[in-house]
């Protein structure tokens, strides 16, 4: 391009634009029969979806354009040719309640190539699909380089000789390059398309926003309030008291209109002073005898005040057996119960717990959640395979008693949150108990990690408490952040995993 050029504009297509992109599209397409539009079609596709139709201009002349319909995704994926799917170029196939935007056409004058103006179209049409809430954007692209190695190659090897970036093809490679996955290849698409010997390849690219129906009401957040409840343990003199304590946090972190609120693990424990003459194994036994209970008032707090709890943890006996249990009390009035999987060395001498073995994620109103406890959060595994199972947010409800322990709580739960492209959300206990065994002292920071790329805080840290202070922590995340970057971000890590190589995998 030797002109300077003073103005680039995108916008959408007029009938007055006619004759320029008449011309433009005359150039693009030299040598090919029919190589425009004529004015009648161009006039009964602006009166069929004028909002689907774009031009890019330079120096207020036409130089590109992008046109489309909207049609079933049923029809689109289905075999069909250039004039079926046009519906001989009457554009009757369009449906304004169909699933799919099909393009039609896309060109760039051949004087302005190489200035990415073709790439504004298609970032402006994936707008459109995204402001439309279409499924996706499928088209049927022309190979106009096979021709040169028809003899030597199938369609197929030609394809994934492109592909694999081996042969340079003006339109599938472009195409490629915009995030547009293949689906099949077509015969006879285009009739008197000699340079791609009449085929074509389905391409489609998926809307991440799409949402399958419209609702007014229950629908599932983008942005959502997570409410952290950093505790200090202190002595308490019966189960009222203790619930009068946890209801002035559950009010607190409501009031902001969380919808989460999620307490550390084994933040019952001060109930245990009162069985400091027993043995650990028999003081903690004692204090499950509570868990049905809070867990019951929980489940009336959640209703009350409008909002999910995660209970953090507390022991659990089932038939004759301690685990180290919480529950997801939701604001509709149910709740599921969690277990730890991984339990320390200390639980185990001490108190003789056992692991849970179930692994699982939860569905809520904002979305899949995962919750695990503690020294859970050290094994990678289990993150991963909740992650597998479509996780946004990672709760993980702690307890350590020296900063040593914390930081590895703490690391380990920031490594979480880049490798799964997620939220990973700690909140612990603070302060000391000197009338608990083995429950002597406490450290704690709660905080929020996100995964590690633009959108995102630079040092992957949401935000985070004081230090061994009692103290809430309010932090909105947003999962339409985390949608782009699975398939948009500077790594793709769930995406680039090499699944031909190794897995990670439930065995029960």
């Amino acid at each position: 391009m030797e002109a300077a050029i003073n103005k680039v504009e995108l916008r959408n297509l007029q009938v007055e634009d006619y004759l320029e992109l008449k011309k433009s599209m005359m150039e693009s397409y030299e040598g090919m029969e029919d190589s425009y539009w004529i004015k009648d079609e161009i006039e009964a596709l602006l009166a069929t979806f004028p909002e689907g139709q774009l031009v890019v201009l330079v120096d207020d002349i036409v130089v590109g354009s992008a046109l489309s319909l909207i049609v079933d995704e049923r029809q689109a994926m289905s075999a069909h040719t250039y004039e079926s799917i046009t519906g001989n170029s009457t554009f009757s196939t369009h449906n304004p309640d169909g699933d799919v935007l099909y393009g039609i056409d896309v060109f760039i004058h051949p004087k302005y190539r190489g200035l990415r103006l073709g790439r504004r179209l298609y970032d402006a049409r994936k707008e459109i699909c995204e402001q439309l809430n279409l499924k996706s954007i499928v088209f049927a692209g022309r190979i106009p380089n096979y021709l040169k190695f028809s003899k030597e190659l199938t369609p197929k090897q030609y394809l994934d000789k492109v592909r694999a970036k081996e042969i340079h093809d003006p339109v599938m490679s472009f195409q490629l390059s915009n995030d547009f996955h293949v689906v099949r290849l077509m015969r006879n698409y285009l009739e008197g398309d000699k340079d791609s010997k009449e085929y074509a390849v389905l391409l489609e690219w998926n809307n991440i926003f799409y949402e399958k129906t419209q609702q007014l009401i229950n629908t599932k957040k983008s942005v959502v309030r997570l409410g952290l409840i950093q505790w200090q343990m202190r002595l308490l003199n019966d189960l009222e008291e203790f619930f009068d304590q946890a209801e002035f946090f559950i009010n607190a972190v409501a009031d902001y209109e969380s919808d989460f609120a999620m307490f550390p693990e084994l933040f019952t424990a001060p109930l245990m002073a009162d069985y400091n003459h027993l043995s650990e194994a028999e003081a903690i036994r004692e204090l499950a005898r509570f868990t049905d209970a809070i867990r019951k008032k929980f489940q009336e707090f959640a209703i009350s005040y409008n909002i999910n709890i995660i209970t953090g943890s507390m022991p659990y006996m089932i038939d004759g057996t301690l685990y180290n249990v919480g529950f997801l009390c939701k604001r509709d009035g149910t709740y599921e119960m969690y277990s730890k999987i991984h339990i320390t060395p200390n639980e185990v001498h001490y108190w003789g717990m056992q692991g849970g073995s179930k692994i699982q994620t939860f569905d809520t109103d904002c979305g899949k959640i995962g919750i695990i406890i503690c020294y859970d959060v050290e094994f990678p595994e289990l993150s991963r395979l909740l992650a597998d199972q479509g996780m946004d947010i990672l709760f993980v409800p702690f307890l350590t008693d020296t900063q040593n322990g914390y930081t590895r709580v703490r690391s380990c739960a920031q490594a979480r949150a880049i490798e799964n492209e997620c939220y990973v959300a700690i909140a612990g206990c603070v302060g000391n108990l000197p009338k608990v065994n083995n429950m002597d002292i406490q450290f704690a920071q709660a905080a929020v990690f996100t995964p590690s790329d633009f959108a995102f805080p630079t040092n992957g840290i949401k935000a985070e408490a004081t230090p061994n202070t009692e103290m809430t922590l309010i932090v909105d995340v947003d999962v339409n952040l985390l949608k782009e970057l699975h398939e948009h971000g500077s790594v793709q890590i769930k995406k680039d995993r090499r699944t031909d190589l190794y897995e990670t995998k439930k065995l029960k």
